[in-house]
């Protein structure tokens, strides 16, 4: 009874939270771009994305260690993909634009959240959209947003890295922005449960997310890596063998010291605090 009580009560602050996100991209969002130059307007959406994502962090109990350096400079972020929530686990450390597939777009009430976020969809197998996909990457990295992509172009378990599609490394060498690579950890029970794969459906998904204690994540910024005189080709192996290494390397021991010393995300130490 305890436990659905608090499930309930989780489910309950989620939907008030996915309200509040329908009005800050149906109505704030326009009246920003409205009162402010557009410089001014990306500035106090990215707070707003950001904020909401750190609230949804807090309800579904993200406990987060994080090692390494945010960039300095824009950037593109490449990661391993696990789950919908690895955008919640990393979108809250930094203002950026989403790569994800088209299939999100149809997602109800997410799809349209991730549309007015300014995600970039991409769909698989057709060139002209992967084209317009590209476009839209090199036209953001010039006005100095960063992108955060999954090279993999799909979710496992967590116990693989798959290859990573290089072209979505070419607007980054075109922009000559800094590439820097994500290794994304699920632990505790988390590691079992997290995986969004195969047939899942979104609200079961989180529904299994919502009745979990906590979602252990371990989150590692990895070292920028040096694109120049290097192919696109190279910087999907080189980023891949990267992060594959950091997730791989790290023994049971390394890894449960690191989340006894920082297990909470931004929002909860606040709260702590």
């Amino acid at each position: 009874m305890k436990l659905n009580m608090r499930l309930y009560y989780k489910l309950v602050l989620i939907v008030i939270l996915f309200i509040k996100g329908l009005f800050i991209a149906g109505c704030v969002f326009p009246v920003l771009g409205f009162l402010y130059s557009a410089r001014a307007a990306k500035i106090r959406r990215d707070a707003l994305k950001t904020r909401w994502l750190r609230e949804f962090g807090a309800i579904v109990q993200l406990h987060i260690s994080v090692d390494g350096e945010l960039p300095e400079r824009r950037a593109m972020l490449v990661s391993n993909h696990i789950s919908w929530l690895d955008i919640i686990v990393i979108g809250q450390y930094l203002p950026a634009y989403f790569v994800a597939k088209s299939d999100i777009s149809s997602w109800p009430v997410v799809g349209y959240l991730a549309k007015q976020g300014g995600t970039v969809f991409i769909s698989r197998g057709n060139k002209q959209q992967i084209k317009t996909t590209a476009e839209k990457m090199v036209w953001l990295l010039k006005q100095n947003g960063n992108i955060i992509a999954f090279p993999e172009g799909t979710t496992t378990k967590g116990d693989e890295v798959l290859h990573f599609h290089s072209s979505l490394f070419q607007p980054a060498l075109l922009t000559r922005s800094a590439i820097q690579p994500v290794a994304v950890q699920y632990q505790g029970a988390a590691k079992e449960h997290a995986p969004f794969i195969g047939d899942d459906a979104f609200v079961p998904h989180l529904m299994k997310m919502l009745s979990l204690d906590k979602i252990e994540v371990r989150l590692s910024f990895l070292p920028e890596i040096n694109s120049s005189g290097k192919s696109r080709h190279a910087l999907g192996i080189e980023s891949r063998d990267m992060i594959s290494n950091k997730i791989f390397d790290c023994s049971p021991t390394d890894i449960d010291a690191s989340v006894d010393k920082a297990t909470q995300s931004p929002l909860q130490r606040e709260r702590v605090g």
